[in-house]
Parts: structure tokens; sequence; C-alpha cells
């Protein structure tokens, strides 16, 4: 009985913010596609600024519940500029949790709403989600030997034709990084040591493809790239060896106490445009951040582990940065709830906005 009491009690840290967060969904979509159907007549520039504005309320709750809620500290080496730029976001991949430290960056510098994603294809069938991140400006590809070259770079030049502000988050390596999958490390470190490249141990080897396409389609229009290195505390075992990065779930229920992020910022006239220098650079960014890791992960000082090297600031996130948007969103999903007419609307919103979602987003994604 008392073990059932605390299983219960565990879920319900997951459960709690989750229902919010998907139950908010519908009203946001709503609220979304009435000022998608009224910017039609207006120009693009007009419609991504507001799309943003509304961005930034939904993330700033999500951001509420993995933060404030949990409890996590947050550890940043580096200085984050204080001004907003165009930039593109390369980080090491590890769990789910990942896509949610970019909102923790980006909300530090007002950024949120300009945060979009290179998203890998499958996630277009995510019910809501999937067909509005493609809205928002997300590209979805595939791993794949061909490049669909011509599509990634027309949704680029179209959204930086418009006018909007780029916050592109793109994860080099593909897939996560998972110390239990042995023969995923075991094939990108081989194809590092057929390709004459550093074999690297904590992260995978790096693709090039979609990073060098990003960067030279928006060479003109971005400031900068963030190059970002995560490792989340608690994730070395009895034997000191390293564990899975927690999942969203896992996270949601207070399993990481600190998320350690080192943050670096090179200037967009430092990365070479060609190809074979462009991979080089790319890789030799990778095995900085293997470095990092390996210091975090093996260091045989007991005063240096589970740390990056230098100062590290602890980085609270602001309650009012972040509640409001909490009330906002309850207070448009109560009226729906609340009266059958509601609930019908509310009902229909998951349904057809899923169908209709699965309809619209492209099928055939860029290649990677």
């Amino acid at each position: 009985m008392l073990l059932s009491l605390v299983v219960h009690t565990y879920s319900l840290r997951y459960w709690f913010p989750a229902t919010i967060m998907l139950g908010t969904a519908p009203a946001y979509l709503l609220s979304w596609g009435t000022w998608r159907l009224l910017s039609t007549v207006l120009p693009a520039r007009v419609y991504h600024k507001l799309d943003d504005q509304l961005y930034c309320i939904y993330q700033s709750m999500v951001l509420f519940f993995f933060e404030n809620y949990t409890g996590v500290e947050i550890i940043i080496y580096g200085d984050i500029p204080k001004k907003k730029e165009n930039v593109i976001y390369l980080s090491n991949h590890q769990c789910t949790a990942d896509w949610i430290i970019a909102d923790m960056l980006a909300i530090r510098q007002n950024a949120l709403g300009h945060v979009r994603y290179v998203l890998k294809d499958g996630l277009k069938w995510l019910p809501l989600y999937g067909w509005y991140f493609s809205q928002h400006g997300g590209i979805y590809v595939k791993r794949s030997t061909k490049f669909n070259e011509k599509a990634m770079k027309k949704k680029l030049l179209r959204q930086t034709e418009s006018g909007a502000p780029m916050y592109l988050v793109v994860f080099p390596e593909g897939t996560r990084y998972n110390p239990e999958l042995k023969n995923v490390i075991a094939d990108s470190q081989a194809f590092a040591a057929k390709e004459g490249l550093a074999v690297l141990r904590h992260t995978l080897t790096p693709r090039m493809k979609a990073s060098h396409i990003a960067i030279e389609t928006m060479r003109g229009h971005l400031d900068a790239v963030y190059d970002i290195t995560v490792a989340y505390e608690g994730t070395l075992n009895t034997n000191t060896h390293r564990k899975p990065a927690p999942s969203m779930p896992e996270f949601l229920c207070k399993e990481c106490p600190r998320v350690h992020i080192h943050f670096e910022r090179v200037d967009i006239k430092e990365i070479p445009p060609e190809p074979l220098f462009f991979r080089r650079w790319l890789h030799e960014r990778f095995e900085i951040k293997d470095r990092l890791l390996t210091d975090f992960y093996e260091s045989q000082d007991a005063d240096k582990i589970c740390k990056f090297p230098g100062e590290g600031r602890h980085s609270p996130l602001n309650f009012s940065k972040t509640f409001p948007s909490v009330m906002i969103l309850g207070g448009l999903t109560l009226p729906l709830l609340l009266t059958e007419s509601g609930r019908k609307l509310y009902v229909r919103t998951w349904v057809y906005g899923t169908l209709l979602g699965w309809l619209w987003v492209n099928p055939k994604a860029e290649r990677i």
C-alpha cells in the first residue's frame, strides 16, 4: 500500500505538468490559427512578429515546469550576449531534454520566440506539435546519403527574406549519444577513423550537411554560431561510468539536480565557407566538446569532476518570466472546458488539428 502510494506520487511529478502542457495545446493552436488566417493579407514579417510572441508565451510555460517547477540549477560557463542575435545553435545531443536547454538559453537573451529547430522527419507526425513546428519555421530532415539541398535552402531563404529573427537549433550528431548503445558509438568511431578524423569518446562524429547548408544559406543574415556543450549532473553511476542523460519525463520527475552548459560564441566571419574546411572546423569544435565532457566525467580531481573547466555561475530563471504564461494559457483553456460546446471544440481541435497537420506537412522532407 505504502509502496503503491510512493509510486503514484512519483508519477504525478511528471503527469501534472505534462497534463497542463498538453491540455493547453488546443487553446494555443486556436489562438495561433486565428492569427494565421488574419495575417494572410499582411506582410510576412508582421505574421512572424506575432507568431514569435505567441510561441514565446507557450514555451515560457514549458520552461516554468522544466526549470521553476523542477528546481534544477542551471550552471553556465561563458558569457551569453545580452542583446538578441541571429544565430545557429550547435550542440551535442544526448536526450529529448536537449531541446529544452536551447529554450533555457534563449529566454535569457529574450529570444525565446525566435527559436526554430532542425528536426528529424519522424517528429512531423506528433499530434498538433509536428505541424505547428513546421509553421513556426522548423525544418524536417531525413538521415540519408541523398540531401535535398534545394528544399532546405528554399525554406531558410523564405524566412530570412521576410526578416524573421533566427535562433536555429541544430544537433550535428544526427542522433542521440547514449553510452549504453555501444554499437552506435563504435560505428561512429569507425567512420571517424576511416575518414582520418579524430575519434571522439563522449560525442558521436558530427554530420556537416545540415549545419553547412544552414550557415551558408543565411550567412548574410547571421551574426554568430553559438557552440554549446551540455552535461547533466547525476549521470555517473557508482562505478563512475557514464549513464544515459535524463528523458523529458525523468527531468520533470526532478532526477537532474543541475545542468552544466558551456557557451562559446563564434563570429560568423570566422567560419570557413568551403565544405572541406567547414567539415574540419565542425569536427574540431566537437573535439573541444569531447575534451570538455572527458573532464566532466573522468576528472581524477574530486573537486573538478562533474564540472566543466573554468568558472561556472548559477543562472536562476526569474519566476516572473514564466508563470504569467501559465495563467494566460490556463485562462484560454478553462472557458473551453467549462461548457459542452467548448469541450466539443477542444476535442475537435485535437482531432482535426492533428489530421490537418498530417496532410499539410510536406512528406518529402529534406534529407541529410
